[in-house]
């Protein structure tokens, strides 16, 4: 649960920094304790799986913060990829993919951190789901990865449970 704490400030970055990770942290619990086997599982009707859902959402965090840096993202997929993001590769792991995603929680931090505004615009990309010539701010940046997250959450929570029976809330 997000509660401030001496590490993170409780103003407005730390506060929306502290909910991006309390999400973060829901959908890595999930996977905890699982084998790659079934933490590649899809359990349910959903093409998802718990290390599908951690590739995605370390993806989707480098692609905004990419976006908000204005600068080119190294791991970026052609639309014809998109569904590949969604499950482990060959030779790709749980561990691996974890580990990439505190590589990037962390760049997040450190450059929302140093960022000068909150209010501090960026362009989003050209796509038929946003409008043309359209910039947000690093602030709804932020809002869009808690409820990213937030809804992937629920997901994963789901995924677990139908997995081995373990319920995130008790």
């Amino acid at each position: 649960m997000a509660h401030p704490t001496e590490e993170i400030p409780g103003d407005e970055r730390g506060t929306l920094l502290l909910f991006i990770e309390d999400q973060r942290a829901a959908i890595r619990k999930t996977a905890q304790g699982l084998t790659e086997k079934q933490a590649a599982s899809r359990p349910t009707a959903s093409e998802l799986s718990l290390s599908g859902l951690v590739k995605h959402a370390t993806e989707v965090e480098l692609n905004w913060l990419r976006l908000a840096q204005q600068r080119e993202n190294e791991r970026r997929r052609a639309p014809e990829q998109w569904l590949e993001g969604f499950h482990l590769g060959e030779g790709e792991t749980l561990e691996a993919a974890l580990a990439l995603w505190d590589d990037v929680r962390s760049e997040t931090e450190d450059w929302v951190a140093a960022v000068p505004s909150l209010d501090d615009t960026f362009p989003l990309p050209r796509a038929p789901w946003f409008p043309e010539d359209a910039e947000v701010s690093v602030r709804w940046m932020l809002l869009h990865l808690v409820r990213e997250f937030a809804r992937h959450a629920g997901h994963a929570d789901i995924l677990r449970e139908s997995i081995d029976g373990t319920k995130a809330m008790g």
